[in-house]
């Protein structure tokens, strides 16, 4: 296993499609990239793949929806966004990333300038259910090296609808700082109810997750569970993934969904019911083995468990962010906060 590729996301901000998107989208990416110091020429890069991205879905798509976030690694920060709908997609994508290409019916305009312009971009689409595009942006020479083998985690949260604030979280860190390149840790959790209460949970359930010396998912939810006190507490799971035994242990508190997922088939991570912060119950690790060439998916009760890996061929084959964009837009819901994580690795 390669040491993961462990970015954190701050400043997240959700667009829904309207006449404004392209001008809203446009102004707070550029804004965020100067802010973050990437400088104008690379501010006016980011605006303007933002803008194509944003007139894409005003034009073309149906239910479309922008996330903007920044991403940082130790001394980097770097501008992404996320774009997805619900159609129509595009029947032959490489054709729809040739300049010039455009139809009434499908996306296609500027997608090969954004992906000369990002220094990550992936994009799914299938026809009649359509297109999740993810794209970063960084400084000269600051994108991170993500060499063959590389351990990849991705995730996105969305507040329910009305809310700006979301009380589902996820974090990723080494199982032990001594050894970076060993076993990975994931935490997911979903504060209770949602709004800001709801987000200052989830913030400080991040926070005791980062702090932990521990490296078993039971003693980490353990010290989340006491660094709630005084908090309205929450939902949350732990995954120790360990690609050289092959094997993912998963400890789950509450309303937390966690799969092992292949091609094929998915395996049900089990938790058990109580609320981290204020009934922790006997705390069970279940192992489960890692699925050749799969990932491993935890997500909120925003996202309903019902979502078929034969709605969604091609999933596993995209960056995890792609996947967890298509996870969200098959199963989540409005009624509630939704997030979800997906790890992939060379397994």
């Amino acid at each position: 296993m390669k040491t993961p590729l462990l970015l954190e996301t701050q400043d997240i901000a959700w667009f829904r499609d309207s006449e404004s998107l392209p001008t809203a989208a446009r102004g707070a990416a550029t804004a965020l990239a100067r802010r973050i110091g990437l400088g104008d020429q690379r501010a006016a890069e980011v605006g303007l793949a933002v803008t194509e991205a944003a007139t894409n879905l005003r034009r073309h798509a149906v239910d479309g929806s922008l996330l903007l976030r920044v991403l940082r690694n130790q001394h980097d920060a770097a501008v992404e966004f996320l774009t997805l709908d619900s159609g129509p997609g595009m029947p032959d994508v490489p054709y729809a990333m040739t300049d010039g290409t455009s139809s009434a019916g499908t996306l296609g305009i500027g997608l090969g300038a954004i992906a000369r312009l990002a220094d990550t971009f992936d994009v799914h689409s299938l026809p009649g259910t359509g297109t999740v595009l993810a794209a970063s942006f960084w400084g000269p020479g600051a994108a991170p090296r993500v060499p063959a083998g590389t351990t990849l985690v991705g995730g996105l949260t969305r507040p329910i609808s009305g809310e700006e604030s979301c009380g589902d979280a996820w974090a990723a860190r080494p199982a032990s700082a001594a050894d970076p390149d060993g076993p990975l840790l994931v935490m997911f959790f979903d504060g209770l109810g949602h709004g800001p209460m709801a987000a200052v949970a989830s913030e400080q359930a991040v926070a005791a997750f980062r702090a932990s010396v521990a490296g078993r998912p039971a003693e980490v939810l353990t010290q989340v569970h006491h660094a709630l006190n005084g908090t309205r507490g929450g939902a949350a799971a732990v995954a120790r993934i360990e690609p050289a035994a092959g094997r993912v242990l998963f400890c789950g508190v509450g309303n937390v969904s966690g799969f092992a997922v292949d091609e094929q088939k998915r395996h049900a991570l089990l938790s058990s019911p109580g609320i981290v912060g204020h009934q922790l119950p006997t705390l069970r690790t279940h192992e489960q083995a890692l699925p050749g060439g799969g990932a491993v998916v935890l997500h909120s009760d925003g996202l309903t468990e019902r979502w078929r890996l034969a709605a969604m061929p091609g999933l596993l084959r995209h960056m995890p962010l792609v996947t967890a964009g298509i996870l969200l837009r098959e199963a989540g819901v409005r009624r509630d906060d939704a997030g979800v994580v997906v790890v992939k690795g060379s397994w």
